[in-house]
């Protein structure tokens, strides 16, 4: 970059420094920060590799970890038996309205699997591409199935890289409910990985994490539909978007966005000499859990005083999970501040017992039994 590139880089952030890029919107009103995710209660023992959690018609769990997809369901939700075992990680979850469970496969694509077949029916390509780094699922009333990819022929492991390099080649994607007649109803969208649909209006709603927005379309009988943003300029990155049953939704953020992250993502020439020289678990980036390893980049004294990480302090991960109601607007929020236990919130969903909250970055359950307004 030139040192005339720089000088109207330099006038754009002057003209346009409240802009949505710049401006990272601060955590008050229904984000107020607060503790109440490091005082639920975990379920469980430790789940390595856990991503999403649905729950079932009969009240049991069914919870992605790893390669296997478990039921966690009893008093407490304390026995756990197997569902299924893939060659690839499990991600997003959903449940058909016919009783199959729908199942994100990271470098596969969509398995849908019949408690009456022994064998799940798979949908791995659409127009021609593999779907590679499928994130999220869901089936309206009719048997429709939706699903998001979100970068399209990049697996999931190299999601950071998709953000350093600024990618937006995520699409939503539509078939029937036999995963017949595929299509591909967007393109080029920035990381989506929540999405859900309405069955009372007929509408859709998307996450995308790198945009940092949640938009909503209303679906037409061949699922096309123009996408209206509903949220936009959120302080982190939106993952995985639930109805709460009650005509809102659960939205998980998986870390939050900061000033650092935002100034490195404006440096090129840094950025690309980052990206080829170092190990992508140090760089400058969000991530679902920190704080554990002394080589991640620190911000010295305004992470740590005496070996203890301060609550307020920049996050390198961060836990948050935030209530929209049915228009959109934010309700309320729980939080697991910059020095707690349960970051990495990529999953939520509505039990009698309570919400039950995937935290990816500890691989730990939580149960909490209160209104999240």
């Amino acid at each position: 970059m030139g040192l005339f590139d720089h000088f109207l880089r330099d006038i754009r952030s002057v003209i346009h420094r409240d802009g949505e890029q710049n401006a990272i919107p601060p955590l008050d009103g229904a984000l107020s920060p607060n503790d109440r995710l490091d005082a639920c209660t975990p379920i469980g023992d430790p789940l390595p590799g856990l991503d999403d959690v649905v729950a079932d018609r009969d009240g049991s769990l069914l919870v992605s970890a790893g390669k296997c997809v478990l039921r966690l369901s009893g008093p407490g939700f304390a026995t756990r038996t197997l569902v299924a075992e893939f060659d690839g990680d499990a991600g997003g979850l959903a449940i058909h309205p016919d009783g199959r469970l729908l199942v994100c496969v990271a470098g596969r694509g969509l398995a849908a699997l019949d408690p009456a077949r022994p064998d799940p029916r798979r949908l791995s390509a659409v127009d021609g591409q593999p779907l590679t780094g499928l994130t999220s699922v869901a089936a309206s009333p009719d048997g429709r199935i939706f699903a998001v990819e979100g970068s399209s022929g990049r697996p999931l492991e190299d999601w950071r890289r998709d953000l350093m390099e600024k990618g937006h080649n995520g699409r939503l994607i539509a078939c029937d409910a036999s995963l017949g007649s595929p299509a591909t109803l967007l393109r080029d969208l920035h990381y989506p990985q929540g999405i859900a649909i309405v069955p009372d209006t007929g509408q859709l709603w998307f996450t995308e994490s790198w945009a940092h927005r949640v938009s909503r379309m209303a679906l037409s009988a061949d699922g096309s539909g123009q996408p209206i943003v509903v949220q936009r300029n959120l302080p982190g990155y939106p993952a995985r978007l639930t109805g709460d049953g009650r005509g809102g939704f659960y939205l998980g953020l998986f870390a939050r966005r900061t000033h650092l992250i935002e100034f490195v993502l404006k440096e090129d020439d840094f950025r690309a000499e980052m990206i080829a020289n170092i190990s992508p678990d140090y760089w400058i980036a969000p991530a679902y859990s920190g704080g554990s390893d002394c080589l991640e980049p620190m911000q010295i004294g305004g992470v740590k005083a005496l070996g203890i990480q301060k609550p307020w302090a920049p996050p390198r991960s961060y836990g948050l999970l935030v209530h929209l109601d049915g228009h959109g607007d934010l309700t309320g929020s729980i939080h697991s501040r910059a020095g707690g236990a349960f970051h990495g919130i990529t999953g939520a969903c509505a039990t009698p017992q309570g919400t039950v909250i995937a935290s990816r970055g500890a691989g730990r359950l939580l149960l909490e039994p209160g209104d999240l307004k």
